[in-house]
């Protein structure tokens, strides 16, 4: 297990990655914010599925994802239809404008990833995706079962009376 000073300095990076993320969707449409863009990857990922499957996937709140539906609904990038299954159920498909959009997105963000990588190794960009892909895996794992956090550390019991100091 690694060092606390280790964990300690990789909450300081998750923080500053954060100025990546926000670098990221600064390059994204005007109408195509992130919520957005994460439907429509996950659409493309996956394949047509339930909203209810789209949220858990997101892990979000199915109001959330309603809103994110709805709004590229509006834009004709998704089509909802009733689920041969179970008619009050909805299955989202990508449009053929939805496609495009998303090829847009990745045709976006793939240039900046180059640009912004342009001086690491083949090597060294394999090895953050497998590590990044760990790390979401490790916390996939973790997504069924309620967050615990650790036990606070031992106290010693003690009857002795504190000392006091005087002036």
């Amino acid at each position: 297990m690694a060092e606390r000073a280790q964990y300690e300095e990789l909450i300081r990076q998750f923080s500053a990655f954060g100025a990546v993320k926000r670098e990221m969707g600064r390059i994204l449409p005007a109408d195509c914010p992130g919520g957005s863009a994460a439907v429509l990857t996950l659409l493309g990922r996956h394949g047509d599925m339930r909203i209810s499957k789209l949220a858990e996937l997101l892990a979000v709140d199915m109001s959330v994802t309603s809103r994110h539906v709805a709004h590229i609904a509006d834009r004709g990038w998704i089509e909802r239809s009733p689920d041969p299954a179970d008619k009050r159920s909805r299955i989202l498909r990508l449009t053929p404008a939805g496609r495009a959009q998303l090829d847009e997105l990745s045709e976006r963000t793939t240039q900046l990833l180059a640009h912004r990588l342009s001086d690491w190794t083949d090597d060294e960009v394999g090895q953050l995706t497998r590590l990044m892909t760990r790390l979401r895996a490790s916390f996939d794992d973790c997504r069924s079962a309620p967050a615990r956090p650790p036990a606070p550390p031992e106290v010693e019991q003690t009857t002795r009376t504190p000392a006091t100091t005087t002036k």
